[in-house]
């Protein structure tokens, strides 16, 4: 491409609507535009990218022999009633209705059209096990968009499913998808590690998540230097140390603390550490309420608490019902005289004289001990930074992820929702079992240049590059320069090198700055050397500038490709 009567510009200035690095230099660096909050549209140099991003998503996908089709965007929101899906969407999906008053959704994922379209061929056991995919537009209606194109409410997914008759089959179909994955993202370039998470709005068996690892990401991944455990936060188990508590339990006393309320006042007026009090949340799980117990330094995981009642939705109680179970004011709950299930966290155990609300209005109880009050147990809380690894006991760590793919092991949830099934051996009805496998594009992208940056603009691997190569002319008006440029230009487009010729009637630093921005991987430049036959080479990830003589020029640019 000729940068001189093209569409190619760069801005100077940092965005002031973007939040994120990769986001900030996608917009400058003239890739995408904003067209409202977590809409963008690709311009031509960001577009190069997505489709080098895509292709190597395609290539990996038809070697294990995935078949691409495209499905539309349109789908009849009666498809996620029937699958049960359409209230744990709630208001993140856009709808609309049609001229006959039929209720429709912009796609946020496609597996109960997958389903339709499978239905199609399988009959029988012979016509499975197989493997569909497409890379489409997804939309959903994120209440906070930001960070460029890593939380948008439209983008580009790729998205499959697998079709097996059994759980073993749907393990080696899994691990196949699983392996493509990891070549996906071993040729993009991502840094990246795999964790165990949970399966959502999905449902299903198994959950594994592709994060990459960047300081920007809004997932928390639990992992372990000692061993290969890895977890994110909303699933990793807490493993509770078994110190003994030699502590003399004390007589619980009722103790007027005025209107403290919240743990921080309740530590000062009572000079204690917050893990010395007894937090009671009442939550309304599904249709019934809940006491949840939680020490007082810890946070309760709601997706714990949800998958421990098997429930469809939780979330903490309106404060009329919890003064009505109560009795008392929000803010001084607790766990004796209460009339609803208690569940405590494992860690309970090992408390005494603990400090606890007395369901009574400007009153507490200090002194109180596990066996004041019947309850059950269950790990229901976060896991901290410096706790115990699950798997082998050293301490774990946190480091920040962006989800970049993911896999699911769906079973038959979708096929038995939608009456997917196939006849066996024995002529026997069974339930069709199958796999979900989604990549992010767009978080592809931006993932990459979090990781891939310095104070210049993005620093691309070679083979995601809009252009591997760029030409730059130092001064355009000088015609010897400008034809050595041009012919070398000509020399690697007729290799199929994707090449920039950098033409423009701009100074030398404009140029130089621009390529450096926009990330392209080797420069070469024309200037007032090229009468004694040299030109300068320099890759964008090196400070260092090589002097070529300009008959060896091609040759290393296809040494350095290569």
């Amino acid at each position: 491409m000729k940068l001189k009567n093209s569409y190619f510009y760069t801005l100077r200035e940092d965005s002031k609507n973007e939040d994120s690095v990769s986001g900030n230099l996608l917009v400058r660096s003239g890739m995408i535009k904003k067209s409202s909050a977590g809409v963008y549209m690709f311009l031509p140099m960001g577009l190069k990218v997505l489709n080098n991003v895509s292709n190597i998503v395609r290539e990996e996908m038809n070697k294990i022999g995935s078949e691409e089709l495209l499905m539309p965007v349109l789908i009849q929101e009666e498809l996620f009633e029937a699958s049960g899906r359409r209230e744990s969407f709630k208001q993140s999906i856009f709808t609309l209705r049609d001229r006959f008053d039929r209720k429709y959704a912009l796609g946020p994922t496609h597996e109960e059209m997958f389903v339709l379209a499978a239905s199609n061929k399988i009959k029988s056991y012979k016509d499975i096990p197989f493997s569909l995919y497409q890379l489409q537009t997804k939309f959903r209606d994120e209440a906070r968009p930001r960070y460029g194109l890593i939380r948008v409410r439209e983008f580009i997914m790729k998205d499959a499913y697998t079709f097996d008759k059994d759980l073993d089959d749907l393990n080696e179909s899994y691990n196949g998808m699983y392996n493509a994955y990891k070549n996906i993202f071993n040729r993009i370039g991502i840094n990246y590690t795999i964790v165990k998470a949970d399966t959502g709005v999905m449902g299903g068996i198994l959950s594994e998540e592709f994060q990459a690892i960047t300081d920007i990401g809004e997932d928390i991944l639990v992992l372990c230097d000692s061993c290969d455990y890895a977890s994110n936060i909303e699933i990793a188990e807490c493993i509770e140390k078994n110190i003994e508590n030699n502590e003399l339990e004390l007589d619980k006393e009722l103790v007027n603390t005025g209107k403290s309320r919240t743990i921080e006042e309740l530590t000062n007026f009572f000079n204690e550490k917050s893990n010395k009090f007894l937090k009671t949340l009442i939550y309304k799980v599904d249709n019934k309420f809940v006491a949840v117990l939680i020490n007082g330094e810890d946070e309760v995981n709601e997706v714990k608490l949800q998958k421990l009642y098997k429930a469809t939705n939780v979330e903490l109680a309106e404060a009329k019902d919890v003064e009505r179970i109560t009795n008392a004011e929000v803010g001084f709950a607790g766990p004796i005289g209460l009339n609803i299930e208690l569940i405590a966290d494992n860690k309970l155990k090992s408390m005494k004289n603990f400090i606890i609300g007395a369901n009574k209005t400007d009153y507490h109880y200090k002194n109180v001990n596990i066996n004041d009050f019947k309850c059950e147990y269950a790990d229901l809380r976060y896991i901290k930074e410096g706790d115990i690894c699950p798997k082998c006991g050293k301490k774990i760590v946190f480091k920040k992820g962006i989800e970049v793919g993911n896999t699911f092991k769906l079973g038959t949830k979708y096929s038995e929702a939608l009456g997917l099934n196939y006849l066996d051996e024995n002529n026997a009805l069974k339930p069709v079992v199958m796999g979900s496998y989604g990549i992010g594009i767009g978080r592809c992208i931006s993932s990459l240049i979090e990781q891939n940056h310095d104070d210049k603009g993005i620093i691309w691997p070679i083979n995601i590059a809009p252009y591997k190569v760029c030409v730059v002319v130092a001064n355009s008006k000088d015609d010897t320069q400008s034809q050595l440029a041009e012919a070398i230009y000509k020399s690697l487009i007729e290799l199929n090198i994707d090449t920039i010729l950098d033409d423009r009637d701009e100074r030398l630093g404009v140029k130089l700055n621009d390529m450096d921005l926009i990330g392209i991987p080797l420069r070469i430049l024309v200037g007032n050397k090229c009468s004694d036959n040299i030109v300068e080479f320099k890759q964008r990830r090196e400070n260092n500038i090589e002097e070529i003589n300009i008959n060896d020029i091609i040759e290393k640019i296809k040494k350095t490709i290569n």
